[in-house]
């Protein structure tokens, strides 16, 4: 599906560098040996650890984390930077949000709910970002719609209508099964309770019961059952019931070929020059669209204010586009969001989505390019596959080649995630990777950030490692306003932690490799490494090697 959400410090590394001017660099190199010896953490993370664990420094807390807080705490201090505007193309965002609404970005030049183009940019009360969605939402994903619509050849068509018929058929019967699961969870819960004598219970509380029917006996089994996967019966039911949710969207607007999201836009989505649809607003709509709000969060959520998390940028203004549905997103939509950003002055684009097909992928890499051109960097979220992106069977649109060529563009960063466990399992399990598609790692798993509602709430996805990485750019903008978007980009790669530690692949334990064989750089993201980088190139000291290992 579209959003790259998956439901359920550091030394330098070495990279070769050529140094520019006489004495001594201020960049210095840690030998990879030393970051491989870290131990690994034996304790569980604490509370506190798992919801900052990826501002911690891998050294000082052997957890994966980019090295936010030792980048405040020795380099950053109170220096605010200039602001930099990044841009949010996602679902819509909870514009009131607690944490959100001091760092939204505002159009001055336009005047709100005048029903004007004050600005004349050619997008009506476009106040802190725009809408592209209009009041949709829910929507298919894009080979589905391909069918509906027999858009391709003959083999093409043959083919998506093969797999929209096994994906529904599947989508149907997980739902089914899971509805069946929760009530069998439901009426143990229920037996167990009147048993027990009590509304709360543990698992030991349930392992000492001593079944005196065979009925009693299967609701134990049921609950044990669900204790290997969760360790609270509670914990159980809301996952199951999330599991629920996901496979009736699948089922009723994902796979479905008679639905029609885009009907109420009024729009052709086909049609590249039809572009008045659409409005100004770009709040979330729906109960559940929290998923550009939890993007934007770990981008800059307010920093210190004693509410929910902070957000990694101490200066940036977030603009909300509204572009990404509860489906596969639009090639148009994203085509013009990217260049809604770039217009308005947006210097980072964050891009937590992806599809499998793209029928107007041109839009989008002319857009990209357009990017390129005014200078403004575009990180993008790998995927939750646990694929190898290399594999032209996986393709992930968009992205910044074709056919795994040589890239068209110098502005783009594809991030994978991590996982916060040091040693073999910290590539996520769902984490997408490719030595030519991915670009970098960035802590993705169990993160967490603002919900809608001034809520915050734990999710993962190489949706939540790319606005990471996002903040990191803005981190380096702010500071270094006169970097360019290439020079952001080689910075964040060159400068990542490396190591030569084996890591396994889409949870199979059988699929091992190294970080420099399953991304471009064969880095993790380290924000304080970064910075210290972008000050010796800032300042003439660095040259960089582009995107060496």
């Amino acid at each position: 599906m579209t959003h790259t959400f998956y439901k359920s410090t550091a030394g330098i590394a070495t990279m070769i560098l050529l140094l520019a001017g006489c004495g001594p660099a201020a960049l210095i190199s840690t030998p990879v040996a030393n970051i491989d010896t870290i131990p690994l953490k034996i304790s569980p993370l604490t509370d506190e650890e798992q919801k900052t664990w990826a501002h911690a420094d891998l050294i000082a807390d052997t957890i994966p984390g980019m090295s936010v807080d030792k980048a405040y705490a020795e380099i950053i201090g109170k220096k605010k930077g200039a602001k930099v505007i990044v841009a949010v193309v996602d679902s819509g965002i909870d514009l009131e949000h607690e944490d959100l609404d001091g760092v939204l970005w505002t159009n001055t030049k336009e005047i709100p709910n005048n029903g004007k183009d004050d600005d004349g940019n050619g997008y009506v009360d476009d106040i802190h970002g725009y809408n592209f969605l209009g009041e949709s939402y829910n929507e298919q994903l894009e080979y589905v719609r391909m069918a509906r619509l027999e858009i391709g050849d003959a083999s093409t068509l043959a083919r998506i209508n093969t797999k929209q018929q096994k994906e529904y058929a599947e989508a149907t019967q997980n739902k089914q099964r899971y509805e069946q699961i929760v009530q069998a969870v439901k009426q143990a819960d229920a037996a167990v309770k009147k048993q027990l004598g009590k509304d709360e219970y543990t698992k030991e509380d349930v392992v000492a019961i001593k079944p005196e029917s065979q009925e009693m006996q299967q609701h134990v089994s049921v609950l044990m059952q669900m204790y290997t996967f969760a360790d609270s019966i509670p914990q159980v039911l809301k996952e199951l019931n999330e599991g629920i949710v996901y496979f009736s969207d699948q089922a009723n607007y994902n796979l479905n070929k008679d639905f029609d999201g885009r009907a109420i836009v009024g729009d052709n989505p086909y049609d590249f020059n039809d572009r008045t649809y659409g409005d100004g607003n770009p709040q979330s709509r729906f109960e559940d669209e929290s998923h550009g709000t939890h993007v934007a969060g770990i981008i800059a959520a307010e920093r210190n204010n004693g509410k929910g998390v902070n957000g990694v940028a101490n200066n940036v203004a977030i603009m909300s586009l509204r572009a990404v549905p509860n489906g596969d997103e639009y090639d148009k939509d994203i085509a013009l969001a990217i260049r809604y950003a770039v217009d308005n002055g947006a210097k980072v684009i964050n891009c937590s989505f992806g599809k499998s097909f793209s029928p107007n992928a041109e839009w989008v890499y002319d857009a990209i390019k357009y990017a390129a051109a005014k200078n403004v960097l575009i990180v993008h979220a790998a995927g939750n596959d646990g694929a190898n992106l290399d594999d032209p069977k996986n393709p992930n649109f968009p992205n910044d080649q074709i056919d795994n060529g040589p890239e068209f563009a110098n502005n783009v960063i594809t991030v994978g995630a991590l996982a916060p466990k040091y040693g073999s399992e910290m590539v996520a399990s769902f984490s997408n990777y490719g030595d030519i598609n991915v670009d970098v790692f960035a802590p993705g798993a169990e993160i967490y950030s603002t919900f809608p509602n001034s809520t915050y709430e734990t999710i993962g996805g190489t949706s939540m490692a790319a606005p990471a990485v996002a903040g990191i750019a803005a981190l380096i903008l702010s500071q270094h306003p006169k970097l360019s978007a290439s020079q952001v980009k080689d910075i964040i790669l060159s400068s990542g932690l490396s190591t030569k530690k084996s890591v396994i692949l889409g949870g199979d334990t059988s699929k091992n490799n190294t970080l420099d064989n399953i991304s471009t750089s064969g880095k993790m993201a380290n924000a304080y490494n970064a910075l210290i980088m972008a000050n010796n190139v800032a300042s003439g000291k660095l040259k960089l090697t582009k995107n060496a290992k």
